[in-house]
């Protein structure tokens, strides 16, 4: 068989694969609705209700480009991440690579395939979002109902986001280092970098090269092609607004110099990555042993059990075994000495500034880690049953887990408490360090991995420490 007729059913082979996976997800339905619902709720109203987009201080009048716009702001702040704990955490969690890896297939080709099918779910869910947009704008608009407008200005916007997303799914597994926690968290800064650096051009001329860096697409339709001397842009809840409600011409916007250009260019971008990927991909490998690690790694982590002893003296009944789950839970949380030397400098740094923006966003960034590797373990499929023969109920554990986690994040300020005098600092630690617990492990009781928890408490401690 020659190359391209083997490359090209290659690529159909893993489209139509992966497309019948994501058919039997039950997840699927969850994405396709999750943006119309949040847009119903991220829509502000005529009095100003909800998530707000204020531009220079004021409410846009809400027409139907804006509309448009507007829920393509939905995509990127809310739509993007839950793509991203899907891609990363449903049918894909789990690939046959030992099947694929060994086979003589391109693989440009099989990740081309791959890329293409979570593409076409991600573009799915944004079709439901445009439904649910024609509904809304029939609804919401000032001005004469366009739906074609309202579809065209979403589509621009948002369509290349979500294609750049699949691509990054599809490297983000092509390098094993990536495959992990480590490539949650370069995604967590790649998000918020792309909310964050369309902001600094916001007050450029529309240029190719301006319009690049605006990953999501929503500032140049805001501000226009000739943004106006100190223009600001506030995606959110903003405290003081003007009287009154600014027009925008959105639709000049969509069309300003290189704006079309760079949401193109951001589609090339994604193939280009998927080219890359097939071409860096590394196979899976099974964890090396302890002993072939380095130096370092060594030196930081528990360490091996310490060896039986055949003549020790039979272990005393515990006074309380919820007591006892609660100290064990604490440890497995805590595992490793990285984690005692990361939690010593996050406690050391709540002695330093305002403890709410520096030492309890700290001391929340280490326990989150912490507390969604350890929910993953604990709540894997395999273990829960092994757990069901145990004296204590699954949710005697789950609920020992967040008295330790909540326990733990007390524990990094009591430093900041005793130094201030001030009780402050443990009841925030109280209030963020039980709330993500609970959520860390509700979340991986229903996904049964550490990656959904991991995530959404990442996107949470970004929405803590800007507030």
């Amino acid at each position: 068989m020659i190359a391209g007729p083997q490359t090209g059913a290659v690529l159909r082979s893993s489209l139509v694969t992966s497309l019948i996976r994501y058919q039997r997800s039950w997840g699927l339905w969850l994405l396709l609705l999750i943006a119309p619902v949040g847009a119903r709720f991220m829509i502000s109203d005529e009095s100003g209700k909800g998530i707000a987009i204020a531009v220079n201080d004021q409410l846009p009048v809400l027409t139907s480009p804006v509309l448009g716009v507007w829920l393509g702001i939905v995509v990127t702040t809310l739509l993007l991440p839950a793509g991203y704990i899907y891609l990363r955490a449903n049918t894909n969690r789990r690939q046959p690579w030992q099947v694929e890896e060994v086979t003589a297939a391109p693989r440009v080709a099989m990740l081309m395939g791959r890329f293409l099918a979570d593409a076409a779910v991600l573009l799915a869910s944004l079709g439901t979002l445009t439904v649910a947009g024609w509904f809304l704008g029939w609804l919401m608009v000032t001005g004469p109902w366009q739906p074609w407008l309202i579809a065209y200005a979403l589509w621009l916007v948002a369509a290349p986001a979500l294609i750049g997303l699949a691509a990054l799914r599809i490297i983000f597994d092509a390098v094993p280092w990536l495959r992990g926690a480590l490539g949650d968290l370069c995604y967590f800064f790649i998000w918020m970098f792309s909310l964050v650096a369309p902001i600094i051009t916001a007050d450029q001329p529309s240029s190719l090269a301006a319009n690049m860096l605006d990953y999501g697409g929503f500032v140049r339709p805001l501000v226009g092609p000739q943004p106006a001397d100190n223009s600001n842009i506030i995606i959110g809840a903003p405290r003081d607004l003007g009287a009154g409600r600014i027009a925008l011409d959105v639709m000049a916007g969509l069309h300003a110099p290189g704006y079309v250009a760079a949401r193109l260019g951001w589609v090339a971008v994604a193939f280009a990555l998927v080219l890359l990927a097939g071409g860096i991909y590394r196979p899976h490998r099974s964890r090396r042993s302890q002993a072939r690690q380095g130096r370092i790694a060594r030196l930081l982590s528990a360490g091996p059990p310490a060896p039986a002893q055949s003549d020790a003296p039979p272990a005393k009944a515990a006074r309380s075994r919820l007591a006892g789950l609660v100290i064990a839970e604490a440890r497995l949380i805590g595992a490793g000495r990285l984690f005692l030397l990361l939690a010593a400098a996050a406690a050391l740094a709540g002695l330093y500034g305002d403890y709410r923006h520096v030492g309890s966003p700290l001391a929340l960034l280490l326990l989150i880690f912490g507390l969604s590797a350890h929910a993953g373990r604990s709540e894997a499929r395999g273990l829960l049953k092994l757990a069901l023969t145990t004296p204590m109920s699954p949710a005697v554990r789950r609920f020992a887990f967040v008295l330790a986690g909540t326990g733990w994040s007390l524990l990094l300020a009591v430093p900041a408490a005793a130094a201030r005098g001030s009780a402050d600092p443990l009841l925030l630690a109280l209030a963020s360090g039980g709330a993500a617990s609970v959520v860390a492990i509700a979340l991986a009781a229903l996904t049964g991995s550490s990656f959904a928890p991991r995530v959404v408490l990442l996107i949470g401690w970004y929405v803590y420490l800007s507030s």
